[in-house]
């Protein structure tokens, strides 16, 4: 397979990516996932984060989770034997061990050390094995999230609604049209979702009227709330969709899931 195709043409395969912290990417790749699974999508999440929040947030222990995606990178396990089940059926997750602290002092000397994970979802035993693929990226611009971004056909970015939600994304936006110019040509935005929003709250409401001037039509419609139940279900191992499927938290990640796929079937159809 060649450097910029995806591994299986159906499958999708998506960065979520903020180089700020803190902003609803693990919680956005992990509901987003739970909500399209449950639609009948055949999902993986790639937790490339070394705190592995997304490997805890569907229970996923830290004795539990093998070589992760750290031997995704190196190569030294065959990339199918790394995937484990979640609660969540049709839902598997590659996740992330503490080896990946060093990633990029570690693989700096490795020829086409950006094209590590690209390499690894074109293996047989995985390429076409699912519909979606989330890569939930740690903070920072650095080798991890390259390697998702140059493995990726688009960028997801949550965007937290507070007063310094633009500061810094336009390092974001500049790195991925770069990547898109050198490494990754088919690399497209995908979309932006606005998090943590508090309708009561004036200053919330003027940041999100400014992403949409920002963005335009990449935001997407469905606005992430604040809500104590999000927050809460890490913490008990669970998507907040099987903490409580009820809550404001959870129907918003149902929400955007069915205009994430609104908006592919209309890019299909195009």
């Amino acid at each position: 397979m060649g450097g910029n195709e995806l591994p299986n043409r159906n499958t999708r395969v998506i960065a979520i990516a903020n180089q700020k912290g803190g902003v609803g990417k693990t919680t956005t790749a992990i509901n987003l996932a739970t909500a399209l699974a449950a639609t009948g999508e055949r999902v993986l999440v790639i937790d490339m984060d070394p705190q592995g929040n997304a490997s805890t947030g569907f229970g996923i222990g830290a004795d539990e989770r093998g070589m992760g995606s750290y031997a995704l990178m190196t190569g030294e396990a065959a990339a199918a034997s790394l995937v484990l089940p979640t609660e969540v059926p049709g839902l598997l997750i590659i996740p992330a061990t503490e080896d990946l602290i060093g990633a990029d002092i570690e693989f700096s000397q490795v020829d086409s050390r950006e094209r590590l994970v690209e390499r690894a979802l074109a293996e047989p035993g995985l390429a076409g094995q699912f519909g979606y693929v989330f890569v939930d990226c740690p903070p920072g611009l650095g080798l991890l999230t390259l390697n998702a971004l140059v493995a990726a056909s688009s960028v997801l970015i949550p965007l937290q609604c507070e007063f310094f939600a633009l500061e810094g994304i336009s390092q974001l936006t500049r790195t991925i049209e770069l990547v898109r110019r050198t490494l990754n040509p088919r690399l497209a935005l995908e979309g932006v979702v606005l998090t943590m929003f508090d309708r009561r709250n004036n200053l919330a409401q003027a940041v999100a009227e400014d992403v949409r001037d920002y963005f335009k039509q990449s935001v997407f419609e469905t606005a992430i709330p604040r809500n104590i139940r999000v927050t809460e279900s890490p913490s008990h191992g669970k998507p907040v969709l099987l903490y409580d499927f009820r809550s404001p938290g959870a129907q918003a990640y149902v929400s955007l899931a069915a205009e994430f796929l609104r908006r592919q079937n209309q890019e299909t159809k195009v």
